[in-house]
């Protein structure tokens, strides 16, 4: 087979992207949840403000609540009570004040609170130095939310700003998907793990911890198969029990179209192939399946393309399938300082950028193998570069941040 007929028949990121993302539906139960305890999971429902925030009109200040029409320069106002924040105040009287701190609930009379620093203590009696205006330093009720009003939509991972919000409403428990359980399987005779003795043949085993970090960080149950022998009955075996007892089975090497990549060969046996080799460097030999009926994506052995895939593909299904709405990675604009020849797929290129005289620049690594783990720490995202497109020096590409990609 030539060059060009192993290109041919290659899946654009897009497509494989909008297959994955179509097919990803949430099937798993709603539970309610506590608020402490829902960092990083999915909303099941939309959440709507039964009440207002704040209940009622309050201080914004540190000062005195009166009524405008109260106010006269060079007169002094008697003190008729005291309001702190959680206390309620009584009607104002005519021709008083009311001392009131930030948070405190303006009494009723009241429509206007002058901070302390702009007043004068007269023996028991205030003095208001500048005009006030009706509305002065008065935080109306519902200003912040109004009753009836949504918060946090069906579909989003929660974070502490949304939880913050919602417990700002009074919500103790959240309804939010189950946690996606996945099959994490590692396929190779050479690994071994971090503490055993790496002999003659052998290499630690840095995919399973990747992609268990990138699964954690979404949330998930992991069930694990580290090293599992390039033998397909036991690749049959492991695939098989993977997928009766759990929700998406993931695998990383064993996909490609060596003698010894069983991964792609048993899951046909036992269910289908969907979509496999994509027209992107690194990271052509993904595939997406299923395993009786149970999810599977098969993810490049070598590390760096296992990263990238599952990043740009593996992350946005697995959301999908937690319930989560699709959110495309917010790309930066950047200006190459390189030139590079065009290439038939799309590539990912590690690279660093730098701030120059208000613009942004973007420096590839010199070693992008795929084999080249230590780049994705060296570097500072994935400078895109479309199939086809040669590359000069001063052309502006998309740049993906890693922390907008995990």
């Amino acid at each position: 087979m030539s060059c060009c007929d192993d290109e041919a028949g290659l899946l654009s990121l897009e497509q494989a992207l909008a297959t994955l993302v179509s097919e990803a539906v949430a099937s798993k139960a709603i539970e309610q949840v506590a608020i402490e305890d829902v960092l990083g999971r999915v909303l099941a429902q939309d959440i709507v403000s039964s009440i207002n925030v704040p209940p009622a009109n309050n201080s914004a200040m540190d000062g005195y609540a009166l009524r405008w029409q109260d106010y006269a320069a060079n007169k002094a106002l008697p003190v008729s009570q005291r309001i702190a924040a959680g206390n309620i105040g009584e009607a104002l009287q005519a021709g008083t004040v009311a001392r009131i701190f930030t948070g405190g609930e303006i009494p009723p009379g009241a429509d206007v609170v002058v901070k302390q620093e702009d007043t004068r203590q007269a023996g028991d009696k205030v003095m208001i130095l500048n005009t006030p205006a009706v509305g002065d330093h008065i935080r109306p009720a519902g200003q912040d939310i109004r009753a009836g009003a949504m918060l946090v939509a069906k579909g989003t991972v929660l974070s502490p700003r949304h939880i913050g919000i919602l417990a700002s409403v009074g919500c103790a428990m959240v309804p939010v998907y189950q946690r996606l359980h996945v099959s994490l399987v590692n396929t190779g005779d050479e690994l071994v793990m971090p503490g055993e003795v790496c002999g003659a043949g052998k290499i630690y085993n840095s995919n399973y911890f990747t992609m268990r970090g990138f699964l954690l960080r979404l949330g998930c149950e992991i069930s694990s198969v580290t090293a599992l022998a390039d033998s397909a009955d036991a690749v049959y075996d492991a695939l098989l029990q993977a997928s009766q007892e759990t929700d998406l089975v993931i695998t990383t090497g064993g996909v490609s179209v060596g003698e010894e990549d069983h991964v792609k060969h048993v899951v046909g046996q036992l269910g289908q192939i969907k979509l496999w080799r994509l027209a992107i460097k690194p990271g052509k030999p993904l595939a997406y399946g299923d395993i009786q009926g149970t999810p599977f994506i098969g993810l490049p052995g070598n590390p760096v393309a296992a990263a990238v895939t599952f990043l740009l593909l593996a992350k946005p299904y697995i959301r999908g399938l937690q319930g989560a709405s699709y959110q495309p990675p917010q790309a930066t604009p950047v200006i190459a300082d390189f030139t590079t020849k065009a290439a038939k797929r799309q590539v990912f290129l590690r690279a660093n950028v730098s701030l120059e005289a208000g613009k942004m620049y973007a420096t590839p690594l010199v070693n992008q193998s795929s084999g080249a783990l230590s780049s994705t720490v060296f570097s500072d995202g994935l400078l895109v570069v479309p199939a086809g497109a040669s590359v000069a020096k001063g052309d502006v590409l998309d740049f993906l941040p890693y922390s907008v990609l995990e």
